[in-house]
Formats: structure tokens, C-alpha cells, sequence
């Protein structure tokens, strides 16, 4: 198989979803046209916008010459990100797809070294990196990506990725009946359920810019994780069933990593006499019993009596 940057260049589309984002759909076009390797197309997807100034950068983007990328803007009735993203990738004639959030942006190594992996590793079917997080939050957020285990207790992978059109079309494309959050974690279980050694690998390098703000919808969907979990174990069961002990653990392994943090916080309050929370103190009157809750409670006490 050929790997030069010619065949990484003209195999790749890019599918950007916008709905009310203003200007930073331009952000997000334009990293796109700085990529070491460039896509073959863009296409953005608006869902629907209501918002006048969006709407006219929008049009003044379709009139935009000179650009490296052709852009096409394709209009439909808001159906929310899933329908966008299915209307994009459809849409798509080239076998590997790119999907980007209008309101994130690309280093300009991303899609180099991403299908780099991919064309690497035959078995992977989607693969990113880690990300850069900006706005209200300044951080490296590292994803792990994998097979399909790991992917039963979080997902392991950001919503911008690379993927193999063939799969997509296997697993029937974003659900789009999920527009509370998730969507992408349930579409990554959909791609890994194409394949017996499907997996989704991860560049370990931060180069996305995701844009983090107080509102945004994957803040909000945390609200509702627990139903949302819930959606997604009675839909992709089986998976769920044959990787019971993976799942299971995956998510006490979770618990445990957060426990113990905020147990060493709390140590560390004591040991410099700093007043802890009402929610700290609350828990040392009464801890929870039967999930590590009262043995985290022993150390932190033994720890304020030293």
C-alpha cells in the first residue's frame, strides 16, 4: 500500500458541522487549509442556523475564492449534529472521512499524522489525538482510544476524527435520534462492532483546539449521563454482555482514579490546616459504605491525627 503524502492528500474529506457558530466556522475552514496534507473537499453542514450574521458568513464563505480546499455549503432543516454529520458523510466520495465541531480547529500536522496511523494499522477503522482544550479551560486531554472494551466505560476518543467511509456505511452512521449528548461515543461502538479486531487509534500528540465553554452541549449532556448510559447499554447489549467483566471494571476503575483524588485533595487540606468543603465534611460524618467510600475515610483520618 501506498503511504506517500500524494495518497494521504487525495483520499481525505473533510465534514464540518455549523449551527449558529459566527465566525468561528472561518476558524475551522481555515485550519483545515493549512493541513500539511490537505482534504480532498470540505463540506459544511449547517443545521439549520437561525442567526443572521452566522448565516451570512456562511454565504460570504461560498462566494470565497482562492482557497486551497474546495468548500461546498450544504443547507438543511436543523435535525441536530447527528443528522448534520450523516448528511455530510453521505455526501463523501473518498474513503476516508473527517469529521470536525464548527467551533474547534486543527494543528496543521493533524490529518498528516493521523491517516499516517491509519494507513499504518489496517485494523484500526477511526483514529485522532489528544487535545488542546481553550476558552474557559487551559488543558492537554488525553484520550486513549482502543478495542472495543475499553470504550464500555467512557468514551476513548474525540468527536473529531478521521474514519474509514466502508465502516460508516456498515454500522449505519450517527444515530440520529441522540441530541442530548453521547452521539459520539455511541457511533464509536458502532464502528467497533463492524469488525472482530476493529480498533481506534490516537496520535499522542495535542492536536486539536477544542473549544470549551460553560454552555456547550457536552457540558450539559453530563447532566443526563445517567439515562444516556443507560441508552447505550440497551442498544449495543450484546457487546455490553460479552465484555460484562471489562465494562464492569472499566467504570470501578474510573471510580476508584476520582476517589483517590479527591482523598489526596482532602489530605492535602489537612496538612496545610485549610478548611475543607461542607460536601469533605459531610463525607467524614458519614461515608459511604461498600464502594472504597469508608476505607478512604480511614486513611484521611489517620491522617488528620498524625
Amino acid at each position: 500500500m501506498k503511504t506517500d503524502k500524494t495518497f494521504f492528500e487525495a483520499r481525505v474529506e473533510a465534514v464540518i458541522t455549523s449551527f449558529n457558530q459566527g465566525t468561528m466556522i472561518l476558524e475551522a475552514v481555515q485550519s483545515l487549509c493549512r493541513q500539511t496534507f490537505l482534504p480532498e473537499r470540505i463540506l459544511v453542514v449547517d443545521d439549520g442556523s437561525t442567526d443572521e450574521a452566522s448565516l451570512a458568513v456562511l454565504k460570504n464563505l461560498e462566494k470565497q475564492e482562492g482557497l486551497p480546499v474546495p468548500v461546498q455549503v450544504i443547507y438543511q432543516e436543523n435535525g441536530g449534529v447527528s443528522c448534520a454529520r450523516n448528511t455530510g458523510i453521505r455526501k463523501v466520495q473518498e474513503p476516508m472521512v473527517l469529521v470536525l465541531d464548527g467551533d474547534d480547529r486543527l494543528k496543521p500536522s493533524y490529518i498528516e499524522q493521523v491517516s499516517d496511523l491509519l494507513f499504518s494499522h489496517p485494523s484500526m477503522i477511526a483514529a485522532s489525538s489528544w487535545l488542546h482544550t481553550f476558552g474557559v479551560l487551559d488543558a492537554v486531554v488525553c484520550p486513549t482510544g482502543g478495542k472495543i472494551q475499553p470504550f464500555l466505560a467512557r468514551n476513548c476518543c474525540p468527536a473529531t476524527h478521521i474514519f474509514r467511509r466502508e465502516a460508516f456505511e456498515q454500522c449505519g452512521g450517527y444515530d440520529e435520534t441522540m441530541r442530548s449528548g453521547f452521539e459520539d461515543w455511541e457511533f464509536f461502538l458502532s464502528l467497533l462492532e463492524t469488525a472482530p479486531e476493529a480498533e481506534i487509534g490516537i496520535v499522542e500528540a495535542p492536536l486539536i483546539q477544542y473549544r470549551t465553554a460553560p454552555a456547550s452541549a457536552n457540558v450539559r449532556s453530563m447532566k443526563k449521563r445517567l439515562d444516556l448510559m443507560r441508552y447505550l447499554i440497551q442498544k449495543h447489549r450484546k457487546s455490553y454482555e460479552k465484555h460484562l467483566e471489562d465494562a464492569l471494571l472499566g467504570i470501578e476503575e474510573i471510580s476508584n482514579s476520582r476517589l483517590y483524588g479527591w482523598e489526596n485533595e482532602i489530605v492535602h487540606s489537612m496538612e496545610i490546616n485549610q478548611e475543607l468543603s461542607e460536601t469533605s465534611r459531610e463525607f467524614l460524618k458519614h461515608p459511604t459504605y461498600g464502594d472504597g467510600g469508608m476505607a478512604a475515610a480511614v486513611r484521611m483520618a489517620c491522617m488528620r491525627d498524625i
